[in-house]
């Protein structure tokens, strides 16, 4: 495999892990709390964390808005255990996907159908991006509005 997205890969796997140990400290009954109305709630920040290897793929090999919508309605974690699953599924569909590509591949450009355009080794940094994005909205979000620090490392 490629060293730069063996490293992207280890540093994906890092804000996993953190994930996981957050949740590590939750209950079932926190998933519903939503701090802010109109915005994720605990849980659904979760789920979305957990998808995000997987739909974040996808969009990367030029899935269309229609084939994006499809993915999305029919992919649901509802409960910590699914969630939890997700995330070692989808990770290992992330690791599985960039250890078989060749470095012409690793080179090649992807357009979203957004219309943002990256190598496919650029959108493996989108990805790592998005998930340290969102775990820091996750943490913010236990902290600072339900007053849970979960006391938990975000880096190495």
């Amino acid at each position: 495999m490629n060293p730069c997205c063996q490293s992207a890969l280890h540093h994906i796997n890092v804000a996993i892990r953190s994930v996981l140990e957050i949740m590590d400290g939750l209950d079932e009954c926190d998933l519903p709390k939503r701090p802010t109305p109109g915005k994720f709630s605990v849980g659904e920040l979760l789920e979305h964390l957990a998808m995000l290897p997987l739909a974040d793929l996808i969009i990367s090999d030029g899935a269309s808005q229609e084939e994006m919508a499809a993915f999305y309605s029919r992919t649901s974690y509802s409960t910590s255990e699914r969630i939890r699953q997700a995330f070692q599924d989808n990770y290992e569909s992330l690791v599985q996907k960039y250890g078989s590509l060749t470095e012409a591949q690793l080179q090649e450009e992807v357009s979203s159908y957004w219309g943002a355009s990256y190598t496919r080794f650029g959108w493996l940094l989108e990805i790592l991006a998005h998930l340290y994005h969102h775990r820091g909205q996750l943490h913010s979000m236990l902290v600072h509005d339900l007053g849970h620090d979960p006391r938990v490392s975000l880096f190495e």
